[in-house]
């Protein structure tokens, strides 16, 4: 099937793609992604917890968005301020560690333990008694059927959806909203996107029922399944982990959601449809329909 922008409401591009290896660590800018059936290929496949599986955040730890992750050959390297290089295997997660259960919010799961040396690295620079543990492969985490429909779709260390995607446009609006209101700018990483769109007006993501992409050998479809409610997590700043409160005061000028009970959204969690084991690129033609309900 040919992509043809025109039989689309809207057009535009990949301006960027983010995959976030650790669960409220730093994230990666890539120019392509491998979507997997859990979404873009290695984001949250790891997670740091406490002693007993549960997860920890940016909320109660912000220096946490200072841990830079790459990849280099088939190992995931982690840095940090003042700590050496922690390096983690990326290849056959099923023979390290051992089968552990780790909790995300509500859900419980199947995870790998990480072993001691990154325990004790994350225990160091956090300064709180730390695990980390890798999603186990061979669990299955069901995404909300309440906002899925008949799909069934997963994700692993995710809050609660494979895919968030957002757009250059309302990232702008909310930048001029700051700057007009004596507020410094901020960038899109404060949101912890994968899919960031060009060529759309802002917030339009909300409105669109189906993300179709030009995926090169193949269209990729992804739902727009929910509203990404926001917590004090866009109030960390990404370069040096000060925490305000300008973001979310800002958003509840004009993003208190009624679709959410008034919560403030920003973003659109996605699944996906069609094209599990398509490659998304920078620069790939995007379109959707629009749907007001």
């Amino acid at each position: 099937m040919s992509f043809e922008s025109d039989q689309y409401d809207l057009a535009g591009r990949i301006h960027s793609l983010y995959i976030h290896p650790v669960k409220s660590c730093a994230g990666i800018a890539v120019q392509q992604a491998l979507l997997t059936p859990s979404g873009l290929q290695w984001d949250r496949a790891w997670m740091v917890t406490d002693m007993d599986g549960a997860l920890r955040t940016q909320r109660e730890l912000p220096r946490m968005v200072l841990v830079q992750p790459a990849f280099d050959g088939e190992s995931l390297v982690l840095n940090a301020p003042g700590m050496p290089e922690l390096r983690l295997p990326t290849a056959a997660p099923s023979a390290q560690g051992n089968e552990t259960r780790a909790r995300v919010w509500s859900d419980t799961v199947s995870a790998l333990d990480m072993g001691d040396e990154p325990a004790r690295w994350f225990s160091q620079y956090l300064e709180v008694p730390c695990r980390m543990v890798r999603f186990n492969p061979d669990h299955r985490r069901i995404v909300d059927p309440d906002w899925t429909g008949d799909v069934e779709a997963v994700t692993q260390f995710a809050d609660g959806f494979p895919m968030l995607v957002t757009s250059t446009a309302s990232i702008a609006e909310l930048n001029q909203r700051l700057e007009a209101a004596g507020e410094q700018a901020v960038d899109v990483r404060r949101f912890r996107p994968n899919i960031v769109i060009d060529g759309v007006e802002s917030h339009d993501e909300d409105r669109i029922d189906s993300l179709f992409i030009d995926a090169g050998q193949g269209q990729v479809e992804l739902k727009m399944a929910k509203p990404c409610s926001r917590c004090p997590m866009p109030d960390v700043n990404p370069d040096n982990a000060a925490v305000g409160t300008q973001v979310n005061g800002m958003l509840r000028r004009y993003r208190q959601d009624p679709r959410m009970d008034g919560a403030l959204t920003f973003g659109m969690n996605a699944i996906t449809l069609e094209g599990e084991g398509r490659v998304l690129r920078v620069g790939q033609r995007v379109g959707g329909n629009l749907s007001f309900d």
